[in-house]
Parts: C-alpha cells; sequence; structure tokens
C-alpha cells in the first residue's frame, strides 16, 4: 500500500478541507483514509494501486485551488499495543 501526499495550496476552512476530500475520492474511487489539513497544506490518502499525478492535478484545479506537487511514501498500519 501506498500513501500519497498531494500539496493543495488555497484551503481556508474546514469546508475546503471537505471540499478537496469529496474532490480526491471521486478522482481516485480507490482510495482510503483520506484527509486533508488547511493548516499544512496537504490532502493525503492511502491506496494500493499506483495514482497518475494529472489526474491529481485535475481534481485540484477542478475544484479551483492551486495544485503544488505529489509525493509517495510506503503506507505502514500503525499497530495497537492495548494493554490489558
Amino acid at each position: 500500500m501506498t500513501k500519497v501526499n498531494v500539496r493543495v495550496d488555497g484551503m481556508m476552512c474546514g469546508m475546503c478541507e471537505a471540499h478537496m476530500c469529496d474532490a480526491i475520492r471521486k478522482a481516485v474511487p480507490e482510495a482510503s483514509k483520506v484527509s486533508a489539513s488547511r493548516k499544512t497544506g496537504c490532502v493525503s490518502f492511502v491506496t494500493e494501486g499506483t495514482v497518475d499525478e494529472e489526474t491529481l492535478r485535475k481534481a485540484v484545479t477542478d475544484t479551483g485551488y492551486t495544485f503544488g506537487g505529489v509525493t509517495t511514501e510506503p503506507y505502514r498500519r500503525k499497530k495497537f499495543l492495548g494493554i490489558f
């Protein structure tokens, strides 16, 4: 699995974050754990396959925000270390 980080400039509020999450979900239907942060200017998600950068660029610019690039990294599930 791969974690994808998309740099997005122009998000100003919680609705902007929600709008970008919806746009990513529509552009990349297999995306999971989609989250956006206006403070960091980043939208991140996890996917099993590869994602075309142009698809992400179109999703961002079509919603009125500025696309700043894409980075990827291997996704590692966090282990739960519960105390019983």
